[in-house]
């Protein structure tokens, strides 16, 4: 069950122009603990921009705390951490080993999370990792993604879930230096009105939680489900979930990645296309640069935004976060966003185009398809209700 807590201030930021500002600035103000976790730890303009305020703030003796994925940060410039350690910022990987010549399930099983969270009073939650906006190769318009910058007594909920994950990374790492932990904890202190909760994905004790949300709000809406999503590949569930709704009279709108980033999933996810616009499921798909939001506006009252993307990895393998927000303030301004990122750089995808389709995309969407499922049951996971 979602848990909701009152008295919340939230702040939405749109890309990493308004994010890395706004956690630079949290980075600095900080004085007793800093807590960072990052799928993707570039070496470029933002991750130097960050790298330098984590520095800044262990060299006045701020308990520095970065963990990055030892998949999305295999490629993170040595030279940048060595200069972060000598700092005194303390840096950890999350799962290092890589072996790409296996599969494995827990090869899949990542750190897919995007958290910062400081002195335990400041919170930032979402999709977005310490990598500039313009990285991408060919990629002129900034990557679209988002955050939340979070203060009030959810602070309680979030801090203990990063300080708990660098202990067990910590823990299961020879040869790690242990540091005494500083006698840190939230306070439930009002800094608004929004009434908000944090749920996770691990392997553990919440290994459905996002998932069994977002099904419970499908379930529940009753005019309009507005979701974007990056990677979008859900199982059997939340398909017929979708369409049960569409079937009730709910308008369902799926803002989805235009632009090809991973061929296998682009095709795989296209070949869900047809049964949901027979559904009467509206598809925009977003070309004006890379789609990276993993966020949901549910009958404008309910609103979603983290790392989780609809798809196996993010909802049945990886560590993620997101927030559900009980606001109409906030999920108006969450709407608003959207549906001008529709205007401005989505198109959208006609039933009746659609079933035009060429016979060559038919056959590699089918094949993506295909593929997709037998690359996650090899994992282990089809049979949970992932992709059926």
């Amino acid at each position: 069950m979602t848990e909701f807590v009152e008295g919340n201030s939230l702040k939405l930021l749109t890309s990493g122009s308004e994010y890395f500002p706004a956690l630079e600035a949290a980075l600095d103000a900080a004085q007793h603990e800093i807590h960072l976790e990052a799928y993707i730890f570039e070496d470029d303009i933002a991750g130097r921009r960050i790298a330098a305020a984590l520095q800044r703030a262990a060299r006045r003796g701020v308990a520095t705390h970065l963990l990055v994925d030892g998949y999305g940060s295999r490629k993170l410039n040595p030279d940048l951490v060595a200069a972060m350690q000598s700092a005194g910022v303390r840096y950890l990987v999350y799962r290092p080993d890589i072996a790409p010549w296996t599969f494995q399930r827990q090869r899949l099983r990542r750190m897919h999370r995007k958290l910062a969270v400081i002195d335990a009073q400041v919170a930032f939650v979402g999709g977005i990792n310490i990598i500039d906006d313009m990285h991408t190769p060919g990629h002129t318009p900034p990557r679209f993604d988002y955050a939340v910058r979070i203060e009030g007594p959810l602070l309680r909920d979030i801090h203990p879930v990063v300080r708990k994950l660098w202990a067990l990374v910590e823990f299961t790492q020879p040869g790690q230096d242990w540091h005494p932990r500083v006698p840190l904890a939230a306070q439930r202190i009002i800094r608004g009105s929004q009434r908000v909760a944090f749920l996770v994905r691990d392997n553990l004790r919440h290994r459905g939680d996002i998932e069994e949300a977002y099904l419970a709000a499908v379930a529940g809406a009753r005019s309009e489900i507005l979701i974007a999503s990056s990677y979008f590949f859900p199982g059997q569930a939340f398909r017929r979930a979708l369409m049960e709704a569409a079937a009730r009279g709910v308008r369902v709108v799926l803002l989805l990645q235009g632009r090809v980033e991973y061929v296998l999933l682009h095709y795989a996810a296209r070949a869900l296309y047809g049964a949901f616009l027979d559904a009467g499921i509206e598809i925009h798909e977003y070309h004006k640069s890379f789609l990276h939001a993993k966020v949901a506006v549910i009958d404008r009252r309910w609103a979603t935004v983290g790392s989780s993307n609809i798809d196996p990895l993010s909802l049945l393998l990886a560590r993620e976060a997101n927030v559900w927000i009980d606001d109409r303030e906030f999920a108006a301004g969450l709407r608003q966003s959207l549906d001008a990122a529709m205007t401005a750089g989505a198109r959208q995808v006609l039933r009746e185009s659609w079933k035009d389709q060429p016979l060559a995309k038919r056959v590699a969407m089918w094949l993506g398809y295909g593929l997709a499922r037998l690359l996650v049951g090899i994992s282990g996971y089809g049979r949970t209700g992932g992709i059926n």
